[in-house]
């Protein structure tokens, strides 16, 4: 059978010729060749590597004072020695964002200081505490990530504040910046009755090889880790966490997760489902590190996250590329850790494996003093011991204390403002720095916290449950808000006269898998949950009440949140 032909259409010669398929426009992904364009953090980054603005201010504006700092080096560079400028007192936070950069911030800086694993002797601490009345004007916050965190700090005095902290062993070495950031730890590395392997070899390994190398000193963004056996740090949270676990054919070890993040698009770290044992931990961080290094998304600052790559890529690729392209390995298939009966914070009296005691106290929301710290100094010491620890909750403790000497240690504490057996809402309760000092926050939250812990200390003295409560003065989540039974992200509302004021977008039962029946998750958000400042203590009341009169036998704050109708959440 014929078969027919078509015949083809003549050219239309006005016709215009055929556009060439758009390429995907890149992320700005250096192992894909995507350099260009750069946002203005990347342009920073690439005319001079932040590690090198450490000589001028040594040799220039340490003499020449804060107006002669470039701007580049004042927004950009500086943070990769862990300084921040503070923001201008007066300015309130209905102007945080619509002032430019420079009318917001004040002659003065906010500096963290690297306390990896939270780890300090004795003589770190009279260093830190020396430096914060000479020069911070006695301020000294423990951080959420074991930092200390000076305020009021000037360029002129830098020179001499680092002298005093290397002579002690500490540093600031990107203690903020795209670069790795403070390695989480176990307060009780090394001394817990419950820990099989300690991971502070590791820790120590990865601080000496890294911090402060230029191979690893231009990330996308910040990269945040955490390396303990016990499930003692927020580990779902970081780019990249090691957790102790036993592999039934290898032994101890560690399970690795990574991806997680909060701020404004939070995400949980995914396993990645390997063991490593304790001598390959550094190296597997250095490899996951140069994954984010060369496919980190740098095009735009808020997918610049390791976070949104693991989502992207999921983590079966993530492992693929891991082991074929940065190990040249394969790793072991691991075992998920086992997780506590309940969560561990390590407030309170406990044994160590050598018999001795540490004793864990609680700040009102990570607020000390160099005063303070001194005197704890002096209190430890006195007692015994050479060690002090911070948790990521903006606690302390006291390692190595005797048997006889733990009562006289808790009652020294409690005579210098540190509790070891504090109220729920003490211990529960945690503050970013807020706009006291931050130029992204727009409502106070020390003084609120503290303001709200006295209010329910004093109401609900003997609330019998543990209630987190996080308060955070902007959207970035540093309190980790969303993760928190009762999380308070701080925002302008509506009060009762019409006007804008200082108050809360509220966050009901999130929480992480820190125990045995616990679900990750963050927390809910209902439709119009918002409280002013001024009536944030009595909600939290009311909430707290209502969950004491209406909870199941055993029921966490978290399940009764998902449980109950929302109005009996408002």
């Amino acid at each position: 059978m014929a078969v027919s032909s078509i015949p083809a259409r003549p050219e239309d010669p006005t016709a215009r010729p055929a556009r060439p398929p758009r390429r995907p426009r890149g992320e700005g992904q250096w192992a894909l060749g995507h350099r260009e364009p750069l946002n203005p953090n990347e342009r920073i980054k690439k005319d001079d590597d932040p590690l090198n603005v450490r000589a001028r201010i040594e040799n220039i504006y340490a003499h020449r004072g804060f107006a002669s700092i470039d701007p580049q080096d004042l927004r950009g560079r500086f943070r990769w020695w862990g300084l921040y400028t503070q923001r201008k007192a007066g300015i309130d936070g209905g102007r945080t964002a619509v002032l430019e950069p420079h009318e917001l911030e004040d002659e003065f800086f906010m500096l963290r200081v690297r306390i990896d694993g939270g780890q300090l002797s004795l003589a770190q601490l009279r260093v830190i505490a020396d430096i914060s009345r000479e020069f911070a004007r006695d301020t000294a916050d423990i951080t959420d990530r074991q930092n200390i965190q000076y305020h009021w700090i000037r360029v002129e005095d830098m020179p001499e504040i680092w002298r005093r902290l290397e002579s002690v062993g500490l540093q600031t070495t990107e203690a903020c910046g795209d670069c790795p950031r403070i390695v989480l730890g176990s307060p009780v590395a090394g001394v817990a009755r419950d820990e099989v392997l300690d991971p502070t070899p590791a820790i120590d390994e990865i601080v000496a090889r890294y911090v402060g190398d230029k191979q690893f000193s231009n990330l996308p963004r910040k990269f945040k880790t955490s390396i303990s056996w016990l499930v003692d740090t927020p580990y779902e949270s970081n780019d990249i966490a090691f957790l102790g676990v036993d592999h039934p054919e290898h032994g101890p070890g560690f399970d690795v997760w990574v991806g997680g993040g909060l701020s404004t698009n939070p995400m949980l770290a995914q396993r990645l489902g390997v063991w490593v044992p304790l001598a390959e931990v550094p190296d597997v961080w250095a490899g996951v590190v140069g994954i984010f290094r060369d496919y980190g998304y740098r095009r735009l600052r808020n997918r610049a996250r390791l976070k949104f790559l693991v989502a992207d890529w999921g983590v079966e690729r993530f492992r693929e590329v891991l082991e074929k392209d940065y190990l040249g390995r394969t790793l072991l298939d691991g075992p998920a850790p086992t997780l506590p009966s309940k969560p561990i914070d390590h407030v309170g009296v406990h044994e160590q494996a050598d018999g001795r005691h540490y004793v864990g106290a609680a700040p009102v929301v990570g607020r000390v003093s160099g005063a303070q710290l001194s005197q704890l100094a002096d209190v430890v010491e006195a007692h015994g011991s050479d060690r002090v620890r911070l948790t990521p909750y903006q606690k302390l403790l006291v390692l190595d204390v005797p048997s006889a000497r733990t009562e006289s240690l808790v009652d020294a504490l409690r005579g210098i403002g540190l509790e070891a057996r504090p109220s729920a809402w003490r211990r529960g309760t945690m503050a970013c720095t807020g706009i006291e000092y931050c130029k992204l926050a727009i409502v106070e939250t020390k003084a609120r916290g503290e303001e709200l812990v006295a209010r329910l200390e004093q109401r609900l003295r003997d609330f019998d449950a543990d209630i987190s409560i996080h308060i955070n003065g902007c959207p970035n989540a540093c309190a980790r808000t969303q993760v928190a039974d009762i999380g308070l992200k701080g925002q302008l509302v509506v009060g009762p006269d019409g006007r804008q004021v200082e108050g809360f977008q509220v966050h009901l039962g999130g929480g992480l898998g820190m125990a045995q029946g616990q679900t990750a998750g963050f927390g809910r958000k209902l439709r119009g949950l918002k409280t002013t400042a001024e009536e944030l203590p009595e909600y939290v009341e009311r909430l707290a009440r209502r969950y004491l009169a209406g909870r199941g036998e055993g029921e966490t704050f978290a399940n009764w949140v998902i449980r109950v109708d929302e109005e009996e959440l408002r």
